[in-house]
């Protein structure tokens, strides 16, 4: 089956789409071809037709802790936001890989399901949530998971255990064998539900106080290195503050780069690039990235 296949069924596909337009940085090239499945049997003809057609396939969740390069990205992009189902089964809430896991948690909270209260406030999805064992304030997704509803990228359905899934810091299966993940199950315990939203509620204020909210960004842009913390590192060497073009090192929370107006991915990669000099030389450590960067260079 061919792309032009699925257009003539309804299937909308776009094409020159400015990815910047989804991204939380608001930066990033064009997909030169668009599209977000709404449903499983959308999605396996999407993933099909670009495996027989051998189309280079990009799979994107909210955007929130991602950089896509200035160049854009060749070939289909697949933005899985309209797959968003939440399900509350018994202690187990199961959600679409489009779901915010802001609105998983939420919906945890108010059926009294306590275990995802870290997740108040992380603005990705249930699927880039898993992709990257996303975590906050102590807790990791990979404590709640349970199972992981995935397709491959000829189109198969497969069901991982939380064991099978390999996770790690910012580390899961997904990154290596390039699988989609379509849903999760989440294993949670009963509590008060006023005692869970309070937990909640405390999180996001934290989070308010302590990191720059007011301006576009992909949250936390590096991992942090054993027995290290980044935002003081930066800040003894220096670049707290340090601006390249648009992007600038936040002067709340040295650990984020904003976007201060018409920032580029090419000024964010200039500034990670810069940092991590920085502090090799200063501090002997190799800083990895936490955000995932994808795409073409800016020609």
């Amino acid at each position: 089956m061919k792309l032009s296949d699925l257009t003539k069924k309804g299937l909308e596909i776009k094409k020159q789409v400015p990815l910047s337009k989804y991204t939380f940085t608001k930066t990033g090239g064009p997909a030169e071809l668009l599209a977000f499945p709404h449903s499983e049997s959308e999605l396996r003809d999407l993933v099909l037709a670009a495996y027989d057609n051998q189309i280079p396939l990009t799979v994107i969740g909210n955007a929130s802790n991602l950089i896509i390069r200035d160049g854009g990205i060749s070939g289909l992009v697949l933005i899985l936001t309209a797959m968003n189902q939440i399900k509350v089964e018994g202690n187990q809430v199961v959600a679409q890989a489009g779901a915010t896991i802001v609105d998983t948690a939420f919906t945890a909270a108010h059926h009294g399901l306590s275990g995802l209260e870290f997740a108040a406030g992380i603005p990705g999805s249930v699927g880039g949530a898993v992709f990257m064992n996303a975590g906050a304030y102590g807790g990791e997704t990979s404590n709640v998971i349970q199972s992981v509803k995935v397709m491959t990228r000829k189109g198969k359905i497969k069901q991982y255990s939380l064991s099978e899934m390999n996770f790690s810091y910012r580390h899961s299966l997904v990154q290596d064998n390039g699988d989609i993940v379509i849903e999760a199950v989440f294993a949670l315990k009963r509590s008060a539900k006023s005692r869970i939203l309070a937990e909640m509620n405390y999180l996001n204020a934290l989070r308010k106080y302590k990191q720059p909210l007011e301006y576009p960004s992909c949250g936390s842009v590096f991992k942090r290195p054993a027995g290290h913390y980044v935002g003081p590192m930066i800040i003894k060497a220096g670049l707290q503050g340090k601006q390249i073009g648009g992007a600038q090192d936040s002067t709340k929370h040295a650990g984020f780069i904003v976007n201060k107006g018409n920032a580029t991915a090419t000024d964010y990669l200039n500034l990670i690039h810069l940092i991590q000099a920085k502090i090799k030389s200063q501090f002997g450590l190799d800083l990895q990235t936490e955000v995932r960067i994808i795409g073409e260079p800016d020609e």
